[in-house]
Order: structure tokens, then sequence, then C-alpha cells
């Protein structure tokens, strides 16, 4: 390393999407002193969070730690960082993809923090990077059960990073090691991406028991069997079960359907008071991925001859017009079967 190298230090993290989510993240990063920056499309909000160290409109009580940098540009972001973590919604991610990529320098690694399948393609987050990037690029994803407010308070978390090079997963997960984040690596980010998308589809149904007063052990049912049905979804796309019972299935799984946190929860209990979904959403203020994804998992289960009554009944209440409590009495009267098949 020359005397130039030394002085500047490790190569820093860009991390791309201000919203609650990816500032929590930078934070995190941060906070375990890695060098950060952080960067988002909307110029007023970067530049307001440039002067007052923190998000204001997501995360207002957690400031910005003396590591984190807000880049004035997306290319100041970028220059000289060893990875990059982006954090934007399902649907616009691989519009964001083929904007970065002719600004993404050789070797340059992509790790991301979205999840959800591709609402017309109906691929994984994985599938559409290798569409974009081929084989340029190592590639990684962190999922698990967190809350954004939570880790910007700086509250125990633990969370996973996947990759197909365990060596990047490793990495990165040593980058955000502190004493309060946590993470855990695993090769199968398939199984990771299935777990982060079925989850809130799982999320939504969930609000819609308890806000129909199904009680406490229709939850556990819905979030049990719900397990079932995406484990069963990853063996069919090459995931390890193994995969399911860990953070970033059965973790962020009840997470999502127990805490009202969760925007999909919330959803749900939203559609039980009578609202449309679109209502719903427009109360919510934010990204509802479990609605969106529903859909999308009714046509993969289709396309790959699965059975998931879970997922497609919640399918039919949000966009067939079906009645929740009709669903349920069809779940209930389904003919008994193995509980492991």
């Amino acid at each position: 390393m020359s005397p130039a190298d030394a002085h500047r230090g490790p190569a820093p993290i860009a991390v791309l999407g201000s919203g609650s989510w990816g500032t929590a993240l930078a934070i995190a990063f941060a906070r375990a002193g890695k060098p950060t920056r952080l960067w988002g499309r909307d110029a007023a909000q970067i530049a307001d969070m440039r002067s007052q160290r923190c998000n204001r409109r997501y995360l207002p009580n957690a400031a910005f730690p003396d590591a984190l940098h807000v880049a004035e540009s997306l290319d100041a972001a970028l220059a000289g960082a060893s990875e990059v973590l982006i954090s934007v919604p399902s649907s616009g991610f691989r519009r964001f993809l083929e904007d970065l990529a002719p600004r993404l320098s050789p070797g340059m690694n992509v790790a991301w923090a979205t999840k959800g399948f591709e609402r017309d393609s109906g691929l994984l987050p994985n599938q559409v990077a290798h569409q974009v990037l081929g084989d340029n690029h190592e590639v990684a994803v962190l999922s698990g059960p967190t809350f954004a407010k939570e880790v910007g308070a700086g509250l125990p978390t633990a969370m996973v990073v996947a990759s197909p090079d365990a060596g990047l997963a490793t990495r990165i997960a040593e980058d955000l090691a502190s004493p309060t984040f946590r993470t855990y690596i695993s090769t199968d980010i398939t199984g990771v991406e299935i777990g982060g998308a079925v989850k809130n589809v799982i999320a939504v149904g969930a609000g819609l028991s308890d806000g129909l007063g199904f009680g406490a052990n229709t939850r556990v049912a819905l979030i049990t069997r719900g397990l079932s049905e995406m484990t069963r979804l990853g063996i069919a796309l090459g995931a390890r079960a193994e995969t399911f019972m860990g953070l970033a299935g059965l973790g962020d799984l009840v997470l999502t359907c127990t805490d009202d946190q969760s925007r999909n929860r919330r959803c749900g209990l939203a559609l039980a008071r009578g609202l449309t979904p679109e209502a719903a959403m427009k109360e919510i203020g934010q990204v509802v991925e479990g609605f969106h994804a529903a859909r999308v998992l009714r046509v993969v289960a289709r396309r790959l001859e699965l059975e998931l009554p879970i997922c497609e009944g919640i399918c039919r209440i949000l966009f067939d017009g079906a009645d929740a409590g009709e669903v349920v009495r069809e779940l209930m009267r389904r003919p008994p079967r193995a509980e492991y098949e």
C-alpha cells in the first residue's frame, strides 16, 4: 500500500436510497466505523440531511455518526467506493440498476436491501441483477427481521448477508459488526430473497386476520403455515430448506406479522377497517411491498404448479373481491394432510 493509499484510509461504502431503511443501514455502517456515503434522488431532502445531520422525514431521532457523509450527487457517492448498497422498492430496482451500471467501476461490488419479486417478470432481485449486470460484479443481499427505526436507535439487531461469494458476505458482515448489530452469513441468496418477499404477503394477511378479530390462534396458524408455503416455494426455486428456519425466513416472518411497525401488517389492519387498498396505502404513506407481491406470487406459484393456499387466499381478498371470512372458512375446510408435506 502506498503512503497515499494509507492516508486515504479504507474505501467507503455508497448507500443509494435515502428512505427509512437506506438511512438506517447507512447509520449502522457508520456506527460500526465504516466510512459511509448516503445519497438519494430528492435533492431537497439531501440538502436538509447535510445541514441537519439526520433524516428528518423518516428517522428524525437518529443522529448521523461522524463516519456518515451525505453525498450531494450519485457520482460523488460512488467515487472510490468499494461496495454499493441499493435500498429502493422492488418496483424500481431494475431501472435503478440500469442507470447505475455504466457508473460502476470494475470490481465494485453491488449489494441491496430490496425485497420482493419484480412485478412484470416474477424475478427475484438477484435474477434481475444478473440480467442487468451480468457477471461483472459480485452481488449480495441484506435481509432479516429489522425495523429501520430500531436500527437507527441503536437497539440490538441481527440480520443476514447472503451472497454466492462467501468472502463478500463476510466483508459486508464485518463492516456492519458493532455492539448493537450482529450479522450472519449465507450463500443461499435465492432463499434469503424468497423469505423477504413472501413474508410481506403473509403479513398483510396477519393484519387482516387481527383486524377482523379472528384471534391469536388464527394468527399463529397463519404464520406457521405461511412459513410452510414460503419453504415450499423456496425449494421449488432451488433454495435450501434451512434458510427459512433462520433470520431471513422465520425471523422476518414473525416480526412482520406481529408488530405494527410493519407497513404490510398495517395495510391488512386498514383493509379490515373497510379501507380500499389504495386508501390503505395512502394512509401508510410508504410502499407496501406485500400488496404488490401477492399478485406476482400467485403468478409464480401457478407457473411452478405449486399449491400455496394461504398466499392464494390473501391474493383473492386483495384483488378478486373475496370475503376474508369466507376465505378463512375455505382454508379450514381443506382436507387433512400430513403437516410436513
